[in-house]
């Protein structure tokens, strides 16, 4: 039939794409370092360096995850085709929306593991740290800001990866003043590093007895997670430590004492807080390597020779300075005003399914076509 043919000759257009895509990825490098690593892992006193050991089982990980989901993609390929010409053959039209479905799924997929070869930059597969900061608009803005701290752990669960809060800082009457998270996996830093600016919100605020329309802003702020291995150099001299009691998600355990690290960096004035561990020793660690983290992206991204040439300045988290917009009122539409991408389904961007707006940054930034953000009418 027809129909079925279109989309057997449109899936069978791909398989020249997906055997590419196996060179572009090493996939045969990856089985090879996946098999050495399993044979260093079975040799006798591997747990001998824990931390070593964990390095090497977190990297066989990370390869076996990637090496199964392109062998997933050629079995989904063969599928989808077996499926076709099932309904090919019985000329049963009421398989063609599954069929379809089965089409667009290996479409899809083949993109997102098309741009995961784009990520060439030094630390996109670096684990990620988010901070998440409430700007204008008070009490709505902190609910804005908690709403966006859900959306990406929520993003970050869809995709299977892990989160660990690292800071927690509850709003006057809602939502949150500020937060920071560690996400962890591969490729972590390369999703998410055009998520970094200021994120606006319009809606009737809940908080708003009158029902009028706010317009609301948030930042979101990006860092890889720095390897130990990176040597920065932070003068003891140039930090200034403050302890408190740790107060939100994940504090209540250690309320009692004053367990909670705040750390400033003298030169730059940028600061740092961890209060989820149980320790203080513990939170100053964390803590610590927020701030390397911090430092060296912010060298590495200013193009600086050294650390202390950063100066902890950030744009205002106001009007003309945001990436996206999410409406809610009079419309809903979500927009990324760098790159144009849109979506209507602000319940599923809310609720974590932001990838068109991720693929749509990535691919920009390799083509060079990334637009500077804008400000958009209401």
């Amino acid at each position: 039939m027809l129909q079925f043919e279109e989309l057997r000759l449109k899936l069978s257009a791909l398989q020249p794409d997906i055997e590419e895509l196996a060179g572009s990825i090493g996939l045969q490098q990856m089985k090879r370092e996946l098999t050495e690593l399993e044979h260093r892992a079975a040799a006798d006193g591997f747990w001998d360096n824990m931390e070593k050991a964990q390095a090497t089982t977190q990297r066989a990980a990370n390869l076996r995850q990637r090496i199964e989901a392109y062998e997933r993609l050629c079995a989904d390929f063969e599928d989808g085709l077996t499926l076709i010409e099932m309904g090919d053959e019985i000329e049963d039209l009421d398989m063609l929306p599954e069929c379809e479905q089965a089409v667009q799924a290996v479409m899809d997929e083949l993109e997102r593991q098309r741009l995961a070869t784009l990520f060439t930059g030094e630390y996109d597969n670096s684990n990620v740290i988010m901070t998440f900061h409430a700007g204008a608009g008070g009490t709505e803005a902190q609910d804005w800001a908690q709403m966006l701290y859900r959306m990406f752990t929520r993003w970050t669960e869809l995709h299977g990866f892990k989160y660990q809060i690292l800071d927690y800082l509850d709003g006057d009457e809602a939502g949150i003043k500020s937060a920071s998270i560690l996400i962890e996996g591969e490729n972590a830093y390369g999703y998410l590093k055009g998520e970094a600016g200021v994120h606006r919100l319009v809606r009737v605020s809940p908080f708003d007895a009158s029902g009028r329309r706010h317009t609301s802003f948030s930042a979101v702020e990006v860092i890889p997670e720095i390897d130990d291995n990176v040597e920065v150099e932070i003068r003891p001299e140039d930090i200034k430590m403050d302890v408190f009691r740790s107060s939100g998600a994940g504090g209540q355990h250690i309320n009692k004492t004053s367990s909670a690290v705040r750390l400033t960096h003298i030169p730059t004035g940028i600061v740092v807080a961890c209060q989820t561990e149980r320790s203080q020793f513990q939170n100053r660690d964390t803590a610590m390597r927020m701030l390397r983290s911090k430092l060296v992206e912010i060298k590495e991204r200013e193009h600086l020779e050294k650390i202390d040439d950063i100066k902890g300045n950030q744009s205002q988290i106001a009007w003309c300075s945001q990436i996206r917009s999410y409406v809610f009122m009079p419309y809903t539409l979500a927009k990324d005003h760098r790159t144009g991408f849109e979506s209507g389904n602000i319940n599923a961007v809310m609720d974590g399914e932001i990838d068109g707006f991720i693929n749509a940054y990535l691919k920009a930034l390799a083509t060079g076509t990334l637009g500077n953000a804008v400000a958009a009418a209401d």
